[in-house]
């Protein structure tokens, strides 16, 4: 019975540990980054083969891993087509459990197919293919089934798990990545799918993770304590280039927020490189205009930062924070009226 609980609190506490790409600081993964370009366009006829020459020369598994992610990332494009029939039919059969259960079935031989004929997938293609790829590098890989919430904010997007990422053990370490999300964006113009490497969902800090994914589960939030669902959807709309600049989101623990005229809105993230207070802007908007100001104040502390900005007017207003010009969070402020002291 002791031997059981020994095994038993080494095994759960695996799962709590900290991780985040700053575990790996003094890794140079320029060999990796290079194998992975000198391999861009390689089939995925033989996987094996494509392992051996992603990996074969690097020391780490940390290194392999990386060329094998970063290939994925900058070789398999983001079918978003595929997504949306998906999504499609996956609403209309909501309520058939047998008609849903066959698409679901037809599907995923439908992704596996366009991931291996044209190098095009969607989340599941992602995660599945990364995961195959470190194995076949002995590397131990998992496929996260879960929530992702979107940028959009519409709650009907969560309505059921919707998303797949990885989680990845390295030396004796569970770290977490979105090899999707990392990939690149859909042009909003033409729909088509841009390349667009995001380093920053990489091995990435399980709370700043966890405010824009949610596992089905809970072990996978790699943290002691899990938020609930109703966190989870109730956070602010975190966008993918806040993962470049932050480690944490500190708060607002929330998308909606209360207070009062001539009161703050207090933001607070722990940062990875440092800034300067003159990059952080926030556009305002109230429904008839948009504005863009800078906060009353910055203070950084270390790799801390804490934004304030004062409400003078009552009223609804969309904040969007911005630094160094990419866009960060939104957050969404109601001002009330100042409670009288009599």
């Amino acid at each position: 019975m002791a031997r059981f609980l020994v095994l038993f609190l080494f095994y759960f506490a695996s799962f709590c540990l900290s991780a985040q790409s700053e575990d790996f600081s003094s890794i140079d993964f320029t060999e990796a980054d290079k194998l992975a370009k000198q391999n861009r366009g390689a089939s995925l006829d033989d996987m094996p083969e494509l392992v051996y020459n992603l990996t074969n020369s690097l020391e780490t598994d940390a290194e392999r891993f990386r060329a094998i992610y970063l290939w994925v990332c900058n070789n398999v494009k983001n079918d978003y087509g595929l997504y949306a029939k998906n999504k499609r039919k996956r609403k209309r059969f909501k309520d058939d459990s047998l008609k849903l259960e066959a698409w679901n079935e037809k599907f995923k031989k439908k992704i596996f197919s366009t991931l291996l004929r044209r190098r095009r997938t969607i989340c599941t293609g992602y995660a599945y293919l990364v995961k195959t790829l470190s194995q076949l590098a002995n590397i131990d890989c998992k496929i996260i089934n879960g929530f992702g919430k979107p940028s959009s904010g519409n709650p009907e997007d969560l309505e059921e798990p919707n998303h797949s990422w990885n989680a990845v053990n390295l030396n004796g370490k569970w770290y977490l990545c979105d090899p999707t999300w990392a990939s690149g964006i859909q042009d909003s113009e033409s729909g088509r799918f841009k390349f667009s490497y995001n380093n920053g969902l990489f091995l990435v800090t399980p709370q700043l993770f966890a405010i824009s994914h949610f596992p089905i589960e809970p072990k996978w939030f790699l943290m002691d304590k899990t938020p609930s669902f109703n966190d989870f959807v109730n956070a602010p709309i975190l966008y993918n280039d806040a993962y470049k600049l932050l480690s944490n989101h500190i708060g607002p623990n929330r998308l909606y927020n209360e207070i009062e005229v001539n009161s703050s809105l207090e933001i607070s993230y722990t940062l990875k490189p440092k800034i300067n207070a003159e990059d952080v802007s926030l556009t305002i908007v109230d429904g008839s205009s948009s504005t863009t100001k800078l906060p009353d104040n910055v203070e950084q502390n270390g790799n801390s930062i804490d934004i304030s900005y004062k409400f003078k007017r009552k009223g609804f207003y969309d904040v969007h924070l911005q630094i160094n010009g990419f866009l960060v969070a939104t957050y969404v402020v109601r001002v009330k009226k100042e409670k009288s002291l009599n």
